[in-house]
């Protein structure tokens, strides 16, 4: 939650000064295992993302930020017969436009971008980062209802070793 809250006043000092916040915090979360840098450059490009596709003319533009413990959440690991268990879920949702659909399955792929300005790497490095922490990105998008979840694992306490 203190990387959420970073994130969201760092947006609304800025490029999301447009737009209204609303939290909707899982009191029992545990904290997450990370590098709080790297949830916050993920976090904040997401949100960059919602604010950009609101856009600073919307009168209702709103952000949502989720978290919540989703026990029963598993996952096949790439190239394992494994199920690793993502329980640890954060969300950004917007009332945007959405995602076009031709780009839905290309969304996290490199090089991707509706902005004209854009390198198309914002996904892809969220993907990416997200992957390195064990977790997964997924995306659902409809019009005025863009919702992208980041699922992470527990963190795992190593037992301590007899010396």
């Amino acid at each position: 939650h203190d990387v959420l809250d970073h994130v969201k006043r760092l947006a609304q000092s800025g490029f999301a000064r447009h737009v209204r916040f609303t939290e909707v915090y899982d009191p029992s979360l545990p904290p997450v295992s990370g590098n709080r840098d790297q949830l916050v450059q993920v976090l904040l490009n997401l949100v960059k993302n919602a604010a950009e596709s609101i856009g600073t003319d919307a009168i209702d533009g709103e952000i949502v930020l989720t978290t919540a413990y989703r026990p029963g959440i598993r996952m096949q690991a790439p190239g394992s017969n494994d199920r690793l268990a993502l329980p640890l879920e954060s969300g950004i949702r917007d009332n945007g436009p959405g995602v076009p659909a031709d780009l839905h399955q290309h969304l996290f792929d490199p090089f991707v971008t509706t902005k004209a300005q854009g390198s198309g790497l914002g996904l892809a490095l969220v993907a990416k980062v997200i992957g390195d922490h064990g977790g997964i990105v997924e995306c659902e998008s409809v019009p005025r209802r863009t919702h992208f979840r980041i699922l992470l694992p527990l963190h795992q306490l190593r037992p301590r070793q007899a010396t």
